[in-house]
């Protein structure tokens, strides 16, 4: 199946699991349990993890989801495709009901997000991009390419900054305080990336743990307007499908080298 049909199957499958997400935000079972890590876990969690796995099963590509079984990396290190979702991201921002989640849907080709889909239920907007075609949002049926960010040098007053005064730690107040009078923009899920994609954010500092289906969707849409997400003091793009599923430390920000 070709790159941009595999694109059409991955916005329809997140705007299936955004339906089933409202549905129950709307309602009162807001039942939680918790996972091993003691993080939330919803019913609307595990209803648009079912929605999604159906509707991506037609393209025979295994997927790795955050609510899904763990596969042996023994098996999935062989994968040349395969897809990585997070149903819900930032089911915290969900049970506080301030509709800052959203629905990623990534394709990984060798270990690099080929295609990205991010959905957030609550506005009905749909960000997604495939490599080498552009990056779009569908808002209010109406759909936009979104422009290539020009270069942003960190040097410069007023950097907007994205992070959170209520979870700064010591390494990212360091990043902060060596800017010229940043302004802190906050937000939730991997809404914070498509602040980056639209212009309204400049860097993205992330010195706190994240998992690999958190940012791959995100990924492959901020790449197509010339930012990139790159490994802490280091010049590579975070990659995917590894042993370990746990991201490094990472910088979004605008790079010369990108095409």
């Amino acid at each position: 199946m070709e790159g941009l049909k595999l694109l059409e199957v991955g916005i329809q499958a997140a705007e299936l699991a955004c339906k089933e997400i409202l549905d129950v935000y709307h309602s009162i079972n807001f039942d939680t349990e918790l996972k091993e890590d003691n993080s939330p876990l919803t019913l609307a969690d595990k209803r648009a993890h079912s929605t999604i796995l159906a509707a991506l099963a037609g393209t025979n590509i295994p997927v790795l989801s955050e609510e899904g079984k763990d596969t042996p990396y023994d098996v999935r290190r062989n994968w040349e495709y395969l897809w990585l979702v997070d149903p819900l991201d930032g089911t915290k921002e969900f049970l506080k009901r301030n509709g800052e989640f959203t629905v990623n849907i990534a394709l990984i080709r060798n270990q690099r997000p080929v295609l990205g889909v991010v959905a957030v239920p609550v506005t009905g907007e749909v960000y997604y991009a495939a490599e080498g075609h552009g990056a779009f949002v569908k808002r209010k049926e109406k759909i936009v390419q979104l422009p290539k960010r020009q270069p942003v040098n960190l040097a410069q007053p007023g950097i907007r900054v994205l992070a959170s005064r209520s979870h700064m730690n010591e390494e990212t107040k360091a990043f902060i305080d060596s800017l010229d009078n940043p302004l802190l923009v906050s937000t939730g899920s991997s809404l914070k990336f498509m602040l980056l994609a639209e212009n309204r954010a400049d860097v993205y500092p992330r010195f706190a743990p994240t998992m690999e289906w958190d940012t791959a969707a995100a990924q492959a849409i901020v790449r197509e307007v010339g930012l990139q997400v790159l490994e802490k003091d280091l010049d590579s793009e975070l990659h995917y499908n590894k042993k370990k599923l746990i991201n490094p430390n990472f910088i979004c920000r605008y790079n010369s080298n990108t095409s």
